[in-house]
């Protein structure tokens, strides 16, 4: 089996690089960018948008380019070498991928439109207060008015962390249901009954407190259904990107850490002369390369359409890059010694965003224990002889 890309392939992955690389190349850039609101950079991202990187994960007749899942990886990837802040991940992927999932044709072509081309930010406002990466709301509710049309539906709770949430132009917003069930609503959130509250987050990211009032909202789709499903199947597509993006953050960290160890000096000697940090930095390298395996093979079975394998592909990936995130950006501080554990060095930076990438869609506990809870629905394999 060909595990490389084919050209069209290398050629996105060098455009995306080139762009982004061109952007953050200079790590103060980046640094500039999240010191201020809205913590990314909005001519790049109009730029990701007239490349057609906005539109990627959707088809054309809603703006979008038809790509799959491999094609989104590399994009991840290369945004995540860089710590490129724009909300590729939670607006595009998540946010855009329950849109095209879920939405009415017309939704699709206005919303997956205006996103593709820039001129919409998307934020999915899901987790609550409380809550552990389940697929369902609770504690913020919908009630309707009872007109068949789909009008007059409101959102009521508390929904924290949302990614980007003060600045997106339309919230997708998960609400429990009158009848049971979870539903999506698209949510103006300069609507009455909408109130905001942005903080920036430990990876330079950013989040808001955002609080629904009897909040007027627009349901994504046919009125009253149950999107929990779709919205389990776009979490598992987002958690395989999310590994992607982190094995780009890996890559460079690595890369960082083992030109240090053959720069710096100690004792007159070079660092990676002491056989003991030798071995560390091998250790990291194996960290790295089951996490990219893993993560490819997720990210292929995505690519191939098997949906009763997706969640076990994304927790597995999830897992392996947890541990490997966890390894490869501790470590790597460590190795750099006093300068890793100041602000202004990058190392801690990405290690930073590491750990954001594990908390956000589930951390590394908790796919492990989704994977131990079905291990009774594997066959038993007898032991070698």
């Amino acid at each position: 089996m060909d595990f490389t890309y084919d050209e069209e392939q290398q050629a996105l992955r060098e455009a995306v690089r080139g762009l982004v690389g061109k952007a953050y190349a200079d790590f103060e850039n980046r640094r500039r960018t999240v010191a201020e609101d809205p913590g990314f950079d909005e001519t790049l991202w109009g730029r990701l948008a007239e490349m057609g990187i906005l539109g990627l994960p959707f088809r054309e007749e809603y703006g979008g380019s038809g790509a799959g899942p491999i094609e989104v990886g590399i994009v991840a990837q290369e945004m995540g070498r860089v710590l490129a802040p724009e909300p590729y991940l939670t607006g595009v992927v998540l946010a855009g991928g329950l849109v095209a999932a879920a939405g009415t044709e017309e939704q699709r072509g206005e919303v997956l439109g205006a996103l593709s081309a820039g001129e919409r930010v998307l934020a999915f406002a899901h987790a609550e207060p409380g809550s552990r990466w389940a697929a369902t709301a609770s504690t913020v509710t919908a009630s309707s008015s009872g007109s068949s049309s789909g009008e007059g539906w409101t959102v009521s709770g508390v929904k924290e962390p949302v990614p980007y949430g003060a600045r997106a132009d339309q919230l997708v917003v998960s609400a429990a249901l009158p009848e049971g069930g979870t539903g999506l609503f698209l949510v103006d959130p300069s609507a009455t009954g909408v109130a905001r509250d942005g903080y920036p987050t430990h990876d330079g990211g950013r989040a808001a407190r955002v609080a629904f009032d009897d909040a007027p909202a627009v349901p994504l789709g046919a009125a009253g259904v149950d999107a929990s499903s779709s919205i389990a199947a776009v979490l598992d597509i987002a958690r395989v990107m999310a590994c992607n993006e982190a094995i780009g953050a890996m890559e460079v960290a690595l890369d960082a850490t083992t030109s240090y160890l053959t720069s710096r000096k100690q004792f007159g000697v070079t660092l990676n002369t002491f056989q003991a940090l030798t071995f560390r930095a091998a250790d990291l390298y194996v960290s790295l390369e089951l996490a990219k395996s893993v993560t490819l093979w997720a990210t292929m079975v995505l690519a191939a359409g098997r949906p009763e394998e997706m969640a076990e592909a994304a927790s597995r990936a999830a897992l392996q890059v947890s541990r490997a995130g966890r390894h490869i950006g501790q470590e790597a501080i460590q190795l750099h010694g006093g300068i890793g554990m100041t602000a202004e060095y990058s190392i801690g930076s990405y290690t930073s965003r590491l750990t954001a990438l594990d908390h956000l869609l589930g951390d590394g506990d908790h796919h492990l224990r989704l994977l131990a809870a079905t291990v009774g629905d594997h066959e038993e394999v007898d032991p070698l002889r």
